[in-house]
């Protein structure tokens, strides 16, 4: 751990020493970072202000600064900086350095990692009642519950586990795959969060015994194959699993949005026709971060009578939904204005549909466009496809 009293000139060091950091040097200034980041209206100092204050050894201020926390962790900053310095993993740097000199932590952040290390989910509900969001199926579909083995393991995540919001969005998945004949389980209570929000407020240590055990499980259960709706959850097993395990985790790992892309191409699903309009969001962590872009968009185009609009921007270049990063935790509002913004954009393509494929976009996206009053139905691509099965 890093002593309290290190000069602020050892900043820039140990920044340099981070993952995403060792190019931090070589900034020159030109702004790009901050032109593309989604929150630096609300931040006291820009990225640009923050790669500079750290060359200059201003550790104190930067360690302090508001900012660090109200990064979304878009990768916006780090796609497109001419100097390919990984500003994303800095920030996320600095909020490990700030924890680990004794800088004060937003509380709610503290409250989430004790949350988390006690009941093994961000909600603070009893783990146990993870299948919670299965109680409305049929009590045939429901035969997953039982089972303690299966060659595809369906990993829920926190949010579609227990925010009653995105409750459709398992429920969908389960659903279509259960009309595919998929041999497919879940943990139920021994899923335990995948750790990648302490993981972007800078706990990486503490993601290490959640990874564990999630692994563990996976491998008694011997799942050749996991798929989840979360890209947050998707990304910490295809990514970062395999980095803090030091070694390939032995099965496959799937984002919902490629599972169902195998399943159309396969000729597993009979679909109906969608007489509609829809435009898609791409997911940060799905996209920018994993460079998951096709799939979603193979799914969306296989199902018939639906028309397909996309953003204005997209792909890369997609604005964030400002649900990342913990910062709805540690201020709210920035989210929503975030938010705001990208459903304002879904109102120009004038789609009667707003797809992403993640639970938490699907919240911040459907609460704003009912503060914004723009008329589109936010979905998930699973809820589209189980519309699409079930005609």
């Amino acid at each position: 751990m890093t002593s309290p009293n290190r000069s602020n000139s050892d900043l820039l060091a140990e920044v340099t020493a981070t993952p995403g950091g060792e190019r931090v040097g070589t900034c020159y200034q030109c702004g790009t970072c901050s032109g593309s980041c989604p929150t630096a209206t609300a931040m006291d100092y820009t990225p640009r202000a923050l790669l500079h204050m750290i060359r200059l050894g201003m550790g104190e201020r930067v360690l302090h600064s508001r900012a660090i926390w109200l990064c979304t962790t878009c990768y916006s900053c780090t796609t497109r900086c001419p100097r390919e310095i990984g500003i994303t993993e800095t920030m996320v740097g600095l909020r490990s350095l700030a924890i680990a000199r004794g800088v004060p932590v937003p509380e709610n952040l503290v409250r989430l990692r004790d949350t988390v290390s006690t009941n093994y989910n961000i909600s603070g509900d009893d783990n146990a009642t993870r299948l919670i969001w299965s109680q409305n199926l049929d009590e045939e579909a429901l035969v997953f519950q039982q089972k303690r083995e299966a060659p595809v393991l369906f990993f829920v995540g926190c949010v579609a586990a227990f925010y009653p919001m995105v409750y459709g969005i398992p429920q969908a998945l389960a659903q279509v795959m259960l009309a595919a004949d998929v041999d497919f389980a879940t943990l139920g209570g021994e899923e335990w969060c995948c750790g990648y929000p302490l993981f972007s407020a800078g706990m990486e240590e503490q993601v290490v015994p959640l990874m564990k055990h999630n692994i563990e499980q996976v491998k008694a259960m011997g799942a050749k194959t996991v798929v989840t709706t979360c890209p947050s959850c998707y990304h910490t097993w295809e990514h970062i699993y395999p980095r803090l395990a030091s070694s390939p985790l032995g099965f496959e790992v799937l984002h919902a949005s490629q599972f169902l892309a195998q399943l159309m191409q396969g000729g597993k699903l009979k679909l109906k026709g969608v007489e509609d309009t829809a435009t898609y969001h791409d997911p940060c962590d799905l996209g920018r971060k994993s460079g998951v872009y096709d799939a979603p968009r193979q799914v969306i185009e296989g199902i018939p009578g639906l028309e397909f609009i996309e953003f204005e921007s997209n792909r890369e270049h997609a604005l964030c939904c400002g649900g990342g990063g913990d910062v709805q935790i540690v201020d709210e509002s920035v989210t929503a204005a975030v938010a705001a913004r990208r459903v304002q954009q879904a109102r120009k393509t004038g789609a009667r549909i707003l797809l992403s494929a993640c639970q938490q976009c699907k919240r911040t996206l459907m609460t704003a466009a009912r503060k914004e009053k723009v008329r589109v139905r936010v979905m998930d691509i699973a809820e589209l496809v189980w519309r699409a099965v079930e005609g």
